[in-house]
């Protein structure tokens, strides 16, 4: 996936005058928002499981290694492999090599962010090998050319007519706006695929070290086939997915699903433990685990060592205002919305990312959904102080910054330019109490209007006592 993170900008402002996008993230805004909340007010224990998880996350990543190890040891123990890749390179290539050990030519995917992160489905392509997606979503995508802008939701960009119009070209039968026909559809189509392909490539919501095993989350069926039918299954997940037993790991499972989709559970939740076994009926010969840092341990001890926790629920940008104006290929790289704008400069550097932890209004209701309570706010302030300390920030955000430093260090220039300011923005508003337009804030005004202040400054509204 090509870097267009640089482009934020300009890839938001196609987004917004996008009518289709538009209308097709008006049905994520009725969504997953309200069934999470939903699922949240029908467990009164909720709260005490985020703080529970948050601070099993947090011994989990003290000790990383430990875990790691009695991981790699358990699924070496069941007939299994496990391989290190410190970069997507690593990865890709020792992916590459299994499936050119078995003589693969196919190999049917579930789905996984990891492997769009080190663009795998290309570097198979490249040589030899052809990928095919199973995941429904993906698999519309896959038709398209194109990519995932959204972690549980890859397609949510999409209309039905978008899914209708690309299963007709590639499946050359009458194009139909009937979900079930279209689902029955990729049905038929990949069921040939499962069968046939020479190794199944899944991802893992979590890696468990008491047993060695893997699991997926997922709800639909496409994930069990990928993983059963052939003879060899690929494991691709990074590091910071480990857990310690089965018990923390159904902690995790109690959370993921409300946050994501307002479900209790997820329909498949489906554990891998080695290879197939002599009375097994059915499952791979082979299983390999390829675990990819890609700058993660980099992060450990570090201050963004909290977006480690992250369990990829997708709830922070289900949530996230920008997210939801702009949609997720406005982000520009494979992780999007507040969780992406911590994640992606890491990955790609803030030299190519920066616009994206800019890209928040601050509210915190990312951090407030969050099941593990990564503090996202905090951790976007990060890299805005990184790429400010780096000279990257652009020259009109510099000179803003110094301009509103001018004036912080003479404070009754600051108070009387604050109340001048305050009154002429009341006075803007009328009676409407808003702003339809305001100069220098057009990036807001343009979309919104701007709620006109008190006409009276915080620390005059204090002196009175205002509380």
């Amino acid at each position: 996936m090509q870097i267009k993170s640089p482009e934020f900008k300009e890839n938001s402002r196609i987004a917004l005058k996008d009518v289709n996008l538009q209308k097709a993230l008006g049905n994520l805004k009725a969504g997953f928002p309200v069934k999470r909340a939903n699922a949240v007010d029908r467990m009164p224990e909720f709260e005490d499981l985020r703080n529970e998880a948050r601070d099993l996350k947090n011994h989990i990543l003290e000790n990383l290694d430990v875990y790691l190890e009695q991981f790699e040891s358990k699924v070496v123990e069941n007939g299994g492999h496990v391989h290190w890749a410190r970069t997507s390179d690593d990865a890709c290539k020792t992916i590459l090599d299994i499936c050119q050990q078995v003589g693969a030519k196919t190999v049917t995917k579930g789905k996984s962010m990891v492997s769009e992160e080190v663009n795998l489905n290309e570097y198979l392509e490249k040589n030899g090998v052809q990928p095919i997606e199973t995941d429904l979503g993906e698999y519309i995508l896959q038709l398209r050319n194109d990519h995932p802008s959204h972690i549980i939701a890859p397609a949510i960009h999409l209309n039905l007519e978008d899914v209708s119009e690309a299963f007709h070209e590639h499946h050359h039968r009458p194009k139909s706006d009937d979900p079930a026909v279209l689902m029955q559809e990729a049905r038929e189509m990949l069921r040939k695929q499962f069968v046939s392909a020479d190794v199944g490539i899944t991802g893992a919501n979590f890696c468990v070290a008491e047993t060695g095993s893997t699991i997926i989350v997922t709800n639909e069926g496409n994930g069990d086939l990928t993983q059963t039918l052939p003879k060899t299954h690929i494991v691709i997940t990074s590091i910071e997915k480990v857990v310690p037993t089965l018990e923390d790991m159904t902690l995790f499972q109690r959370l993921l699903a409300r946050s994501a989709t307002g479900q209790e559970f997820t329909v498949y939740n489906t554990l891998s433990t080695g290879p197939r076994r002599a009375e097994d009926q059915d499952g791979p010969e082979n299983f390999h685990v390829v675990l990819v840092d890609n700058g993660r341990s980099e992060m450990i001890g570090s201050e963004l060592q909290d977006m480690l926790r992250c369990i990829r629920c997708s709830a922070c940008m289900n949530h996230c205002p920008v997210y939801g104006a702009v949609g997720g290929h406005s982000y520009g790289w494979v992780y999007p919305g507040p969780m992406g704008s911590v994640l992606t400069p890491q990955m790609i550097g803030i030299e190519n990312a920066g616009l994206l932890p800019n890209a928040s209004t601050f509210c915190g209701k990312c951090e407030s959904v969050c099941p593990v309570k990564i503090p996202l706010p905090k951790l976007m302030r990060h890299w805005r102080d990184n790429e400010f300390e780096k000279h990257l920030s652009p020259k009109a955000v510099r000179w803003g910054i110094s301009g509103w430093g001018f004036f912080a260090k003479r404070p009754a220039l600051y108070r009387w330019v604050s109340r001048s300011s305050a009154w002429f923005m009341r006075t803007m508003a009328g009676k409407k109490g808003r702003i339809n337009k305001l100069p220098l804030a057009g990036g807001w005004t343009d979309w919104r209007d701007m709620p006109a202040p008190e006409g009276k400054t915080f620390m005059d509204q204090w002196k009175q006592g205002k509380r």
